[in-house]
């Protein structure tokens, strides 16, 4: 029950559940210098709409996304994302994703990242009721040339927050146009379990489509996103899944 109520309460304030997609760091290019074994990478986002998973957890507006990850040169990797919230009760201004996981290559060009990440609403208050949870997940990524594919399974089991468990699917495509800055890309997922309450039946698909800029250490980037969320009829709710074209800046250091 706790999704449903993550993907609506930026109408009640008129969701944050997870963070991304993948995991939440996906979002923010990395780019660190190695000291050693260890490579310190970040960076800091500003984007038109918060989407995970096809849904608005920003209500429609403007958010502002930090992250910072240590990885080993053994392919293990701790970490943090962050996003600003509408202010709620229930999670208060911010969500907090801490991370760690281990990634690495098995083949050339073919890769398996495998982690958990624990997200967590520092300052929330809704008398006492669970907020936090976590979700393990795994991908296998395999680079052709310019294009690349990533599977993505994300499992959250049954917590206190949560109410019972929930699957999300993922299969994302990237072509990186040869001799320019451009990535296009696009992605299709199947959310199921109770982090998909807000569809009627339980279930429901979202795709998106997008291309980004690299310049330097900044990216800018646009993508169109969508799902098959049938309408409530409720606008407050409708809005927040309704197809929309998201811009991002980001910086990476």
């Amino acid at each position: 029950m706790k999704f449903f109520g993550k993907l609506c309460f930026g109408a009640l304030l008129a969701a944050s559940a997870m963070s991304t997609p993948a995991f939440a760091q996906d979002e923010s290019a990395e780019i660190g210098e190695a000291s050693g074994p260890l490579t310190l990478s970040g960076g800091i986002s500003v984007t038109s709409d918060y989407r995970f998973r096809g849904i608005s957890l920003s209500n429609e507006k403007v958010a502002v996304q930090p992250t910072l990850t240590l990885s080993h040169d053994s392919g293990f990797y701790v970490g943090t994302w962050g996003s600003s919230l509408p202010d709620s009760p229930a999670y208060g201004k911010f969500e907090l994703d801490l991370y760690g996981g281990y990634a690495t290559e098995i083949a050339p060009g073919t890769s398996i990242d495998v982690g958990v990440t624990w997200y967590t609403y520092p300052g929330s208050d809704d008398g006492g009721a669970p907020t936090d949870y976590f979700e393990a997940i795994g991908k296998l990524s395999h680079d052709i040339g310019p294009l690349s594919a990533t599977g993505t399974v994300a499992y959250a089991w049954d917590q206190d927050s949560l109410g019972d468990d929930s699957w999300y699917l993922n299969l994302g495509l990237g072509y990186g146009v040869p001799n320019t800055p451009i990535t296009l890309s696009a992605g299709v997922g199947y959310a199921d379990g109770s982090l998909a309450l807000t569809a009627p039946d339980g279930n429901y698909i979202d795709w998106s489509l997008g291309a980004s800029y690299v310049l330097g250490p900044a990216t800018l980037s646009v993508q169109y996103v969508d799902t098959d969320i049938k309408k409530t009829g409720v606008k407050a709710f409708d809005t927040l899944y309704d197809p929309t074209v998201v811009f991002t800046l980001g910086v990476s250091f």
